[in-house]
């Protein structure tokens, strides 16, 4: 079984989304149907809707809108991770009325989209500090050169699990290793931080094969172990470099060396503990 923990679907009459403009082979509507038929074929069993940076204005909507979705018959969803604006004074009301609204479970901010320093308000740092005992995460996703700040929102609440998307985000096309293995290392030695194993082939050049992916992946195994890995599809973002067959194909031959117990923490186990979640009959 698998605990899709990265999923984006794409309502454009719905919701509104400015960066798609920008992603032409993405400017379409990607709804749960699409996904589903193929998820179930590769043993998806339950999903968590990842935020799809929506208009400001439609960000509690997003999450409406997906729990509607939930509801539908058939469907995978289980959950979700909403989007926020931490840097924002309304951040204290909407945290309450998220708190109360069991199926969110966790917040994501895209901090690779803003200024560097957005993190490093004082603002964003005292609302970040809210998040503690509230049992939701905060996924964090940065590009290499911003790891070192993401690590002092780490430091600044102990007590939070965050989750460091897309292991990273490494410029695999372009080489970028040398650049982002030393910051992920760092990150990687606070406990509270879970690595998501997602998003990595449309980092990598069109024609990208296995031999360029096993290097990332070796190195958050042994920076992070197996214990402290979720697996995402980043759906559909993941069919910029193959697609969600191919990306679970990969998934499954970057685990193959790998003990029984330490593929199903990575696929099922360890999502399960993190978010609580329980896949549906």
């Amino acid at each position: 079984m698998i605990i899709d923990t990265h999923l984006h679907l794409v309502y454009r009459d719905r919701l509104t989304y400015p960066w798609l403009a920008d992603v032409p082979p993405l400017n379409a509507d990607f709804p749960q149907e699409l996904y589903a038929q193929e998820a179930r074929r590769l043993g998806i069993a339950a999903s968590l809707h990842m935020e799809v940076d929506v208009a400001e204005a439609d960000i509690s909507r997003e999450t409406m809108v997906i729990k509607d979705l939930a509801s539908a018959s058939g469907s995978l969803l289980v959950g979700a991770i909403a989007s926020c604006r931490p840097e924002l004074p309304g951040f204290p009301a909407y945290l309450e009325g998220v708190r109360a609204n069991p199926f969110v479970r966790g917040f994501r901010r895209v901090l690779h989209v803003v200024p560097d320093d957005l993190s490093e308000g004082a603002l964003f740092r005292e609302n970040i500090a809210r998040l503690a005992g509230s049992g939701l995460t905060f996924d964090l996703c940065v590009k290499p050169h911003q790891i070192q700040r993401a690590i002092a929102l780490v430091d600044l609440v102990p007590d939070v699990s965050f989750v460091l998307d897309h292991c990273g985000v490494p410029d695999i096309a372009g080489g970028g290793y040398d650049l982002w293995k030393g910051p992920v290392a760092e990150i990687a030695r606070r406990s509270n931080v879970t690595v998501k194993l997602s998003g990595i082939p449309a980092y990598g050049a069109e024609n990208w094969t296995l031999e360029d992916l096993k290097p990332y992946f070796a190195h958050v195994a042994n920076c992070f172990g197996f214990e402290r890995m979720v697996w995402g599809s980043d759906w559909p973002v993941c069919t910029l470099g193959g697609g969600l067959s191919t990306w679970i194909g990969a998934t499954h031959a970057l685990l193959s060396g790998v003990s029984l117990p330490e593929k199903v923490g990575v696929l099922s186990d360890n999502a399960r503990r993190l978010w609580n979640i329980t896949p549906r009959a």
